[in-house]
């Protein structure tokens, strides 16, 4: 038991996987930055107790937050700047990064610590900026700040979520020097985590009606794709499309079932339609649903999420967020780090 409790900001904290996770592993998040209304909506819904500034991170005075804080001490300044620029997905076939405004945010994440100076950081985004240079400026800045900052690239999947997804995590301390967390959980498979769910047609849970409705063409492509891993590649000839045909199509997981006993691809932003990846069930001839894409995600069984809108918008939601049980991990890693110093 601590004897005291450690206080976080959440940047970029979208529908608050981020801070679920540093909840989990006992830290206070007083303040929450979020942009996008839906994803502040789920946010509110998640974590009442926490306030949420819903405005662009550029158009924010580090007053308007000191004054939100008052004499408290920060112990943890967390945040997943958006930098679509540098994913695996948007650089596909493409040699050089993606002109994207978004890349720049990271900025305002080092404006942020600059200014409201934290006694920790924590920052994760995706593997492609580590070569980014105006990251890697930032790490040389965060130095000379005295946060002696960690870069590491590590698989969400070692810490006990059921995905493949492979992360850039930037940690650092003003009290002395901090390790990203290694990655020492047990496996966990899409079986152990969706396989107790009932059908959509006969669950209550409103996240797991919600079903993609195909074309007959599709759902007969679909229903002939072998169980529990079956892609388009094992279609018969006559079913495979012929932009599928060419040699180096990319996507190969399109319209691929999910295996039990492994892991999860990715979820992406598109985890509710099977055109954008490996998303159809294992067994059952559909999509997965917005809570089995969320449990993939280690999201808790009663997640919230505001349904009344697109299912493109819901699974955009989920596919951006942070797995909880990772930020789990790095954000207890960093608790024990305190309490190794301030105890």
């Amino acid at each position: 038991m601590r004897s005291q409790v450690y206080n976080s900001i959440d940047l970029f904290a979208g529908c608050g996987g981020l801070t679920q996770g540093m909840h989990d592993a006992g830290f206070n998040t007083g303040i929450a930055v979020e942009l996008e209304h839906d994803a502040a909506r789920a946010y509110r819904l998640n974590h009442p107790d926490t306030e949420v500034i819903q405005k662009d991170i550029r158009a924010i005075d580090v007053s308007e937050i000191r004054e939100k804080v008052g004499d408290q001490q920060i112990h943890l300044l967390a945040g997943c700047p958006p930098c679509q620029g540098f994913s695996s997905v948007r650089r596909l076939n493409k040699k050089r990064n993606v002109r994207d405004a978004r890349n720049n945010l990271v900025r305002e994440y080092f404006r942020m610590v600059k200014e409201l100076k934290p006694l920790t950081i924590m920052m994760e985004n995706v593997p492609g900026l580590k070569d980014y240079y105006l990251f890697q400026g930032i790490v040389d800045q965060l130095a000379e700040l005295g946060y002696n900052p960690k870069v590491k690239i590590v698989n969400v999947k070692d810490y006990g979520v059921p995905q493949r997804r492979r992360r850039l995590v930037m940690v650092g301390s003003l009290l002395g020097d901090i390790q990203v967390a290694d990655g020492n959980e047990q496996g966990v498979t899409v079986r152990q985590t969706i396989e107790h769910l009932e059908r959509p047609s006969k669950t209550k849970d409103e996240a797991h009606k919600i079903v993609a409705r195909h074309t007959p063409a599709v759902m007969e492509r679909i229903k002939l794709t072998p169980k529990n891993g079956g892609s388009w590649k094992d279609l018969p000839e006559n079913y495979i499309l012929e932009c599928h045909k060419g040699k180096n199509v990319g996507f190969n997981d399109i319209y691929g079932r999910l295996r039990w006993d492994d892991y999860s691809t990715t979820i992406t932003g598109g985890c509710l339609n099977p055109s954008k990846g490996r998303f159809l069930h294992p067994e059952q001839d559909r999509v997965i649903t917005p809570r089995e894409a969320a449990l993939l995600q280690s999201f808790p069984n009663d997640y919230k999420f505001p349904l009344d809108m697109p299912k493109q918008a819901i699974a955009l939601m989920i596919g951006n967020a942070l797995p909880p049980k990772f930020s789990y991990c790095q954000s207890k890693n960093i608790a024990d780090h305190l309490d190794k110093y301030l105890s």
